[in-house]
């Protein structure tokens, strides 16, 4: 009580470092919120699976060393097929296999390549033929392979009339990223060759597609990316030529396979189970885990930054704190007159300093949030401008919680010097101050 009516009495000195411990309170509560939440960005995909825990397969290439005289030679690659692709579907940590299908393809761009006010400027670089790969994947799951999108949309699962592009395909024609949607709504001619040897011809299978979406992916090399249906059609026909290795195409019915682990504590053995069978694998496990380690490095930079403003709030907490014990010797002479102990007086001081504490630290939580809330309005509507999943706060509980109690718990120790010296205080000294 006599603590309370004391922050009462000195109203103005009590808000103020309330207000300190507000601001470095809000401060680190929000480079918290706001750190925490751009590591589950980054790596909840990691931790739950997805395309950063994903782990390419293609078929094993044979041992050089195996040439040698004193060795067998090696037999013809495993093919990747659909026996190969259901094996490792069930091995075990492994979330979701996706295959892959590539197939050369010659591509007539329209006239002019491009939409809008940059048709012009594009047309110079208008090309007649581009030879080019065609991407197959299966986008029944497009949260299961490495693809993003820039601009538009992807692909329809199963459609035949559709495709997206990555970035180099509109860098052809002189667009940038800022402008690679000007591509998008335009149809492209789309020619899967085949060879006939003994004729000396070579044949396309020719089919139109709408540019939906501009995007960056991983899957394959290639500018032009298509559900899986498309890319098989276009396969089995270059693979029903004389000398279709020619092209690069063999005869596994997939290309490659993109395998999802359940997190990527699992990626290693997952791979090694896969190599055992008998296939090639990579996997970014090395970019993963340097990332891990400078989001970690950025969370300790921003937790010290908060950590020095809660410890300039505690500078002022222990400088008003003092200021208040000598403005009041004569009251904590008269409280031990009467018979008020050592500990008494110091619990008083304590108290004190702890509620400016807790009054700070549940102001500056609250304020934490709401300015973290209000930076990440701002960043979603620049992923949203980038086509890219937005940011979701959550109320994180624990970082408000761990807030108001950091803030008391400081407020504490910072009024431990104040309310000893206040304990000390021989009370005839303290009556006799004028």
């Amino acid at each position: 009580m006599l603590a309370g009516r004391s922050v009462r009495r000195r109203a103005g000195r009590a808000l103020l470092t309330v207000l300190a411990v507000a601001l470095a309170a809000t401060l680190l509560t929000s480079l918290l919120i706001a750190s925490g939440a751009a590591r589950s960005r980054v790596l909840d995909q990691v931790s739950a699976g997805g395309p950063l825990a994903g782990i390419e397969v293609a078929a094993a290439k044979p041992d050089p060393g195996a040439l040698d005289s004193d060795k067998p030679r090696p037999g013809p690659p495993r093919p990747i097929d659909d026996a190969a692709l259901h094996r490792i579907e069930r091995l075990p940590n492994v979330k979701s296999v996706v295959p892959v299908v590539v197939n050369p393809v010659v591509i007539v761009p329209p006239v002019p390549a491009v939409r809008g006010a940059t048709a012009r400027s594009a047309q110079a670089n208008q090309s007649a033929l581009i030879r080019e790969t065609l991407v197959g994947a299966d986008f029944s799951h497009p949260g299961d392979l490495p693809v993003s999108v820039l601009v538009g949309r992807l692909p329809h699962a199963g459609s035949l009339t559709e495709v997206a592009v990555t970035l180099g395909y509109a860098q052809r024609f002189g667009l940038d990223r800022r402008h690679a949607g000007a591509v998008v709504g335009t149809e492209l001619v789309i020619g899967a060759p085949r060879l006939y040897s003994a004729l000396g011809q070579v044949r396309g299978r020719w089919t139109r597609a709408e540019i939906v979406g501009v995007v960056t992916q991983q899957a394959a090399a290639g500018d032009v990316i298509a559900p899986i249906e498309q890319a098989q059609l276009a396969r089995q026909w270059t693979r029903q030529g004389d000398l279709a290795t020619e092209f690069g195409v063999d005869p596994s019915p997939y290309s490659a396979l993109f395998v999802i682990a359940n997190g990527l504590g699992h990626v290693g053995a997952v791979r090694q189970e896969i190599n055992n069978i008998g296939f090639s694998t990579s996997a970014p496990e090395t970019l993963i885990e340097s990332v891990q380690r400078y989001l970690h490095v950025v969370e300790i930079v921003l937790t010290g930054i908060g950590l020095i403003g809660l410890l300039i709030a505690a500078l002022g907490i222990t400088n008003a704190m003092l200021a208040a014990v000598r403005e009041r010797r004569r009251e904590i002479g008269v409280l031990k007159a009467i018979g008020a102990r050592d500990r008494d007086v110091r619990r008083m001081f304590l108290i004190e300093a702890g509620t400016l504490g807790f009054l700070g630290g549940a102001l500056g939580s609250v304020f934490g949030y709401l300015l973290a809330r209000a930076l990440a309005n701002v960043v979603n509507r620049y992923l949203a401008r980038e086509h890219l999943a937005a940011v979701s706060l959550g109320l994180p509980v624990a970082v408000l919680a761990g807030a108001i109690a950091g803030a008391t718990l400081l407020a504490l120790v910072a009024g431990t010097l104040p309310a000893q010296r206040a304990a000390r205080l021989p009370a005839r000294q303290a009556m006799g101050d004028r």
